[in-house]
């Protein structure tokens, strides 16, 4: 039986990131290796040492430039990346390395609200100011482009006109929580 090793990428609390460990824990052939933050006061990095899982902090030119960031995956023999309110682009290297191997999850139902500097209270609050009655969240690969790559699934909630940033926040982070574990485990298991 084939067994995936995860690395998760992410850039602050690490909500997600803490559900799907908690998610693949004792899972017979997913197991989280590593968590990576590019902010070394991300929340998500204590996370990951509470969960007893290896957390490594980089800087730009680590990421950019390859080298510590990749050594890193490989060495721990890391079959697919997760990126979980991760907020840097993903260079062409990591996608060449890891093709159709890397997945992200995206606040809103792409392609609406998607693309650089679109994330968290941004992409809620570009969806309260369009006055649409329905937002939610995209799981979708990773290619060379911010927020491109093929969609593997999507899920939606009602927006009420009464409804703050945080009341569209907190409803689409119910439906991150819900879905992006087992999309995870369907794309690996599925192939």
């Amino acid at each position: 039986m084939k067994k995936f090793r995860l690395a998760i990428f992410a850039s602050g609390s690490g909500s997600n990131a803490e559900r799907i460990c908690q998610y693949f824990l004792n899972h017979d052939t997913i197991e989280v290796v590593l968590i990576l933050s590019n902010n070394e006061k991300a929340a998500v990095l204590e996370k990951a040492k509470r969960l007893n899982i290896t957390a490594v902090h980089f800087n730009k030119e680590e990421f950019k430039a390859g080298g510590r960031v990749e050594n890193v995956l490989v060495d721990n023999e890391i079959s697919h990346v997760v990126l979980a309110g991760f907020l840097w682009l993903v260079p062409a290297f990591l996608i060449q390395r890891f093709p159709n191997r890397i997945v992200n999850i995206h606040p809103a139902l792409l392609p609406k609200y998607g693309g650089k500097g679109m994330y968290g209270r941004h992409v809620h609050e570009a969806v309260q100011n369009s006055g649409d009655r329905e937002t939610g969240i995209t799981i979708h690969l990773v290619n060379e482009k911010f927020d491109e790559g093929k969609h593997l699934f999507q899920a939606a909630c009602a927006i009420q006109p009464t409804d703050t940033v945080q009341d569209i926040a907190v409803r689409v982070q119910v439906l991150e929580h819900k879905h992006y574990p087992v999309v995870i485990e369907q794309w690996l298991q599925n192939g």
